[in-house]
């Protein structure tokens, strides 16, 4: 039996919850978390073990560096998003065909919503997909100090789940001398990387710069995974991961206002289009896997590229991503412009979310300070700001009182996270932050437009959107 062959049987395919799996945590976020899973994918990957990847919270970028590793759309798992029951279901839905399964852990492990709970951390996720945890320590300006640090992090909770720890930026001669101390904790020494080229990804504001705009991404993930194959006890950490026990998961809803919903069967198909490209590109896979069960087909355009908008389309989602960075380009796509326009006005359905919500204002700020024009669907002007505008969960609602439709009170999840601002963000909706006082007016809320700020998460109210998409008749996009 040759290497692959060993590797694969160590982790037998196996169904449900059960599939082997291991979360990568850390103690902070900046502590190595993404780029040592994508290295241990890859070194997986190229064993010839079949993997699915998942990133704890509302991230849209880390999963796109598994999306480029693996070849397939990660996962985001998210309690903030998802009753329990739900959260276990989607994991054992993407799970069901695969050998193994990674999950990236968010911020700190323990850091969760309001920064003084564990509700949506990385440690909530990993208690109700029962996931064993290793933890990511770096290393760099402390030696003795991380064995302070692991103890405090596996007594902080009784079922911390923790049972391993990787060193980033230390040198295995340094973490030979700290083993005795670091497994004297309960933890089992799975390595050390040391401080190199291979291990480090460039951020920007919004978080690491995009894969796609990284020159010789391959090649550093394959050195990566080659430097990893040498300091890494990979062995023993598949060994960790297929130990998770087989087992029914119990049932247990925590999020109050929550219904289990029916999924309806459309009678046809209807065309979506999906603006991707450079400048849009942050999609919950879970969204998109939502729009194909409710019977539309996903139709790709570029925004950037394109000159006009696919025939036959009902409906427009257009995502967050960086439109600020392109906004010339994008203002210089005249004929893409007036393709939004008139599919506005003849009442295609329009779902926009904070980079495609600023494309919809009459002009937008580019990272220079220089406004340029663009659709003018929405009328406002979207503006540079030196910080966070508005951050973090939020649960949306809509507003009744003045409404004149008369609408009774809706509630979907999401999230916001922008340094760009607008003139009119919308007042269709209310915005709520959980573990908080602070609300906030947002959104446009139309029967043809769903557009705002906030990064909408489907499956946390189906019902908001399958309405919002078959309300009253259909509109139609011809070039």
């Amino acid at each position: 039996m040759g290497q692959t062959e060993r590797n694969q049987a160590a982790v037998k395919p196996t169904t449900g919850v059960g599939v082997p799996r291991v979360m990568l945590a850390a103690p902070a976020s900046g502590s190595g978390k993404t780029v040592i899973t994508c290295g241990l994918l890859r070194a997986l990957q190229k064993r010839g073990v079949e993997c699915v990847s998942f990133k704890c919270g509302p991230d849209y970028i880390d999963p796109l560096f598994h999306q480029a590793v693996l070849g397939i759309a990660g996962c985001n798992l998210d309690s903030f998003f998802l009753a329990e029951k739900e959260l276990r279901d989607l994991f054992t839905e993407k799970t069901t065909q695969a050998q193994f399964a990674v999950i990236e852990g968010v911020m700190g492990y323990y850091d969760g919503v309001g920064g003084t709970s564990t509700w949506a951390s990385s440690y909530e996720i990993a208690k109700i997909t029962e996931t064993p945890v290793i933890l990511i320590v770096d290393g760099k300006k402390s030696s003795l100090s991380i064995a302070a640090l692991i103890q405090g992090f596996k007594q902080f909770r009784e079922d911390s789940r923790i049972c391993g720890v990787i060193l980033n930026r230390t040198t295995p001669v340094m973490a030979e001398r700290l083993r005795p101390y670091l497994e004297a904790q309960g933890v089992t020494l799975l390595g050390a990387v040391p401080d190199c080229a291979e291990a480090r990804l460039e951020s920007r504001h919004l978080g690491l710069t995009l894969p796609d705009s990284r020159t010789g991404f391959g090649e550093q993930l394959e050195r990566l995974a080659e430097k990893l194959e040498t300091c890494l006890d990979i062995r023993q950490i598949i060994t960790i991961a297929g130990g998770t026990a087989v087992k029914p998961l119990p049932a247990i809803d925590q999020i109050a206002e929550r219904k289990t919903i029916t999924r309806s069967k459309p009678k046809e198909i209807r065309r979506i289009g999906i603006a991707r490209d450079e400048a849009f590109c942050f999609y919950y896979q879970e969204n998109l896997d939502f729009l194909t069960q409710e019977g539309y087909q996903l139709v790709p355009f570029s925004p950037l590229h394109d000159r006009e908008l696919p025939d036959g389309l009902t409906a427009l989602l257009l995502g967050g991503g960086y439109p600020e960075l392109y906004a010339g380009q994008l203002a210089e796509n005249e004929e893409m412009l007036k393709g939004i326009r008139r599919a506005a006005a003849a009442g295609v359905r329009i779902l926009a979310e904070c980079g495609g919500f600023l494309y919809l204002h009459q002009t937008l700020e580019d990272d220079q300070g220089q406004e340029w024009p663009l659709a003018g669907v929405i009328p406002a002007k979207g503006f540079r700001t030196d910080r966070l505008s508005r951050f973090g969960y939020i649960q949306l609602e809509t507003e009744t009182a003045g409404n004149s439709m008369q609408r009774q009170p809706e509630y979907i999840r999401g999230h916001e996270f922008h340094y760009w601002d607008s003139t009119a963000p919308g007042t269709d909706m209310l915005a709520r932050k959980p573990a908080s006082e602070r609300i906030w007016a947002c959104m446009y809320r139309t029967e043809r437009m769903l557009a705002g700020f906030p990064h909408l998460y489907y499956r946390s109210a189906p019902d908001v959107i399958r309405h919002f998409l078959n309300q009253g008749g259909e509109g139609s996009c011809c070039n």
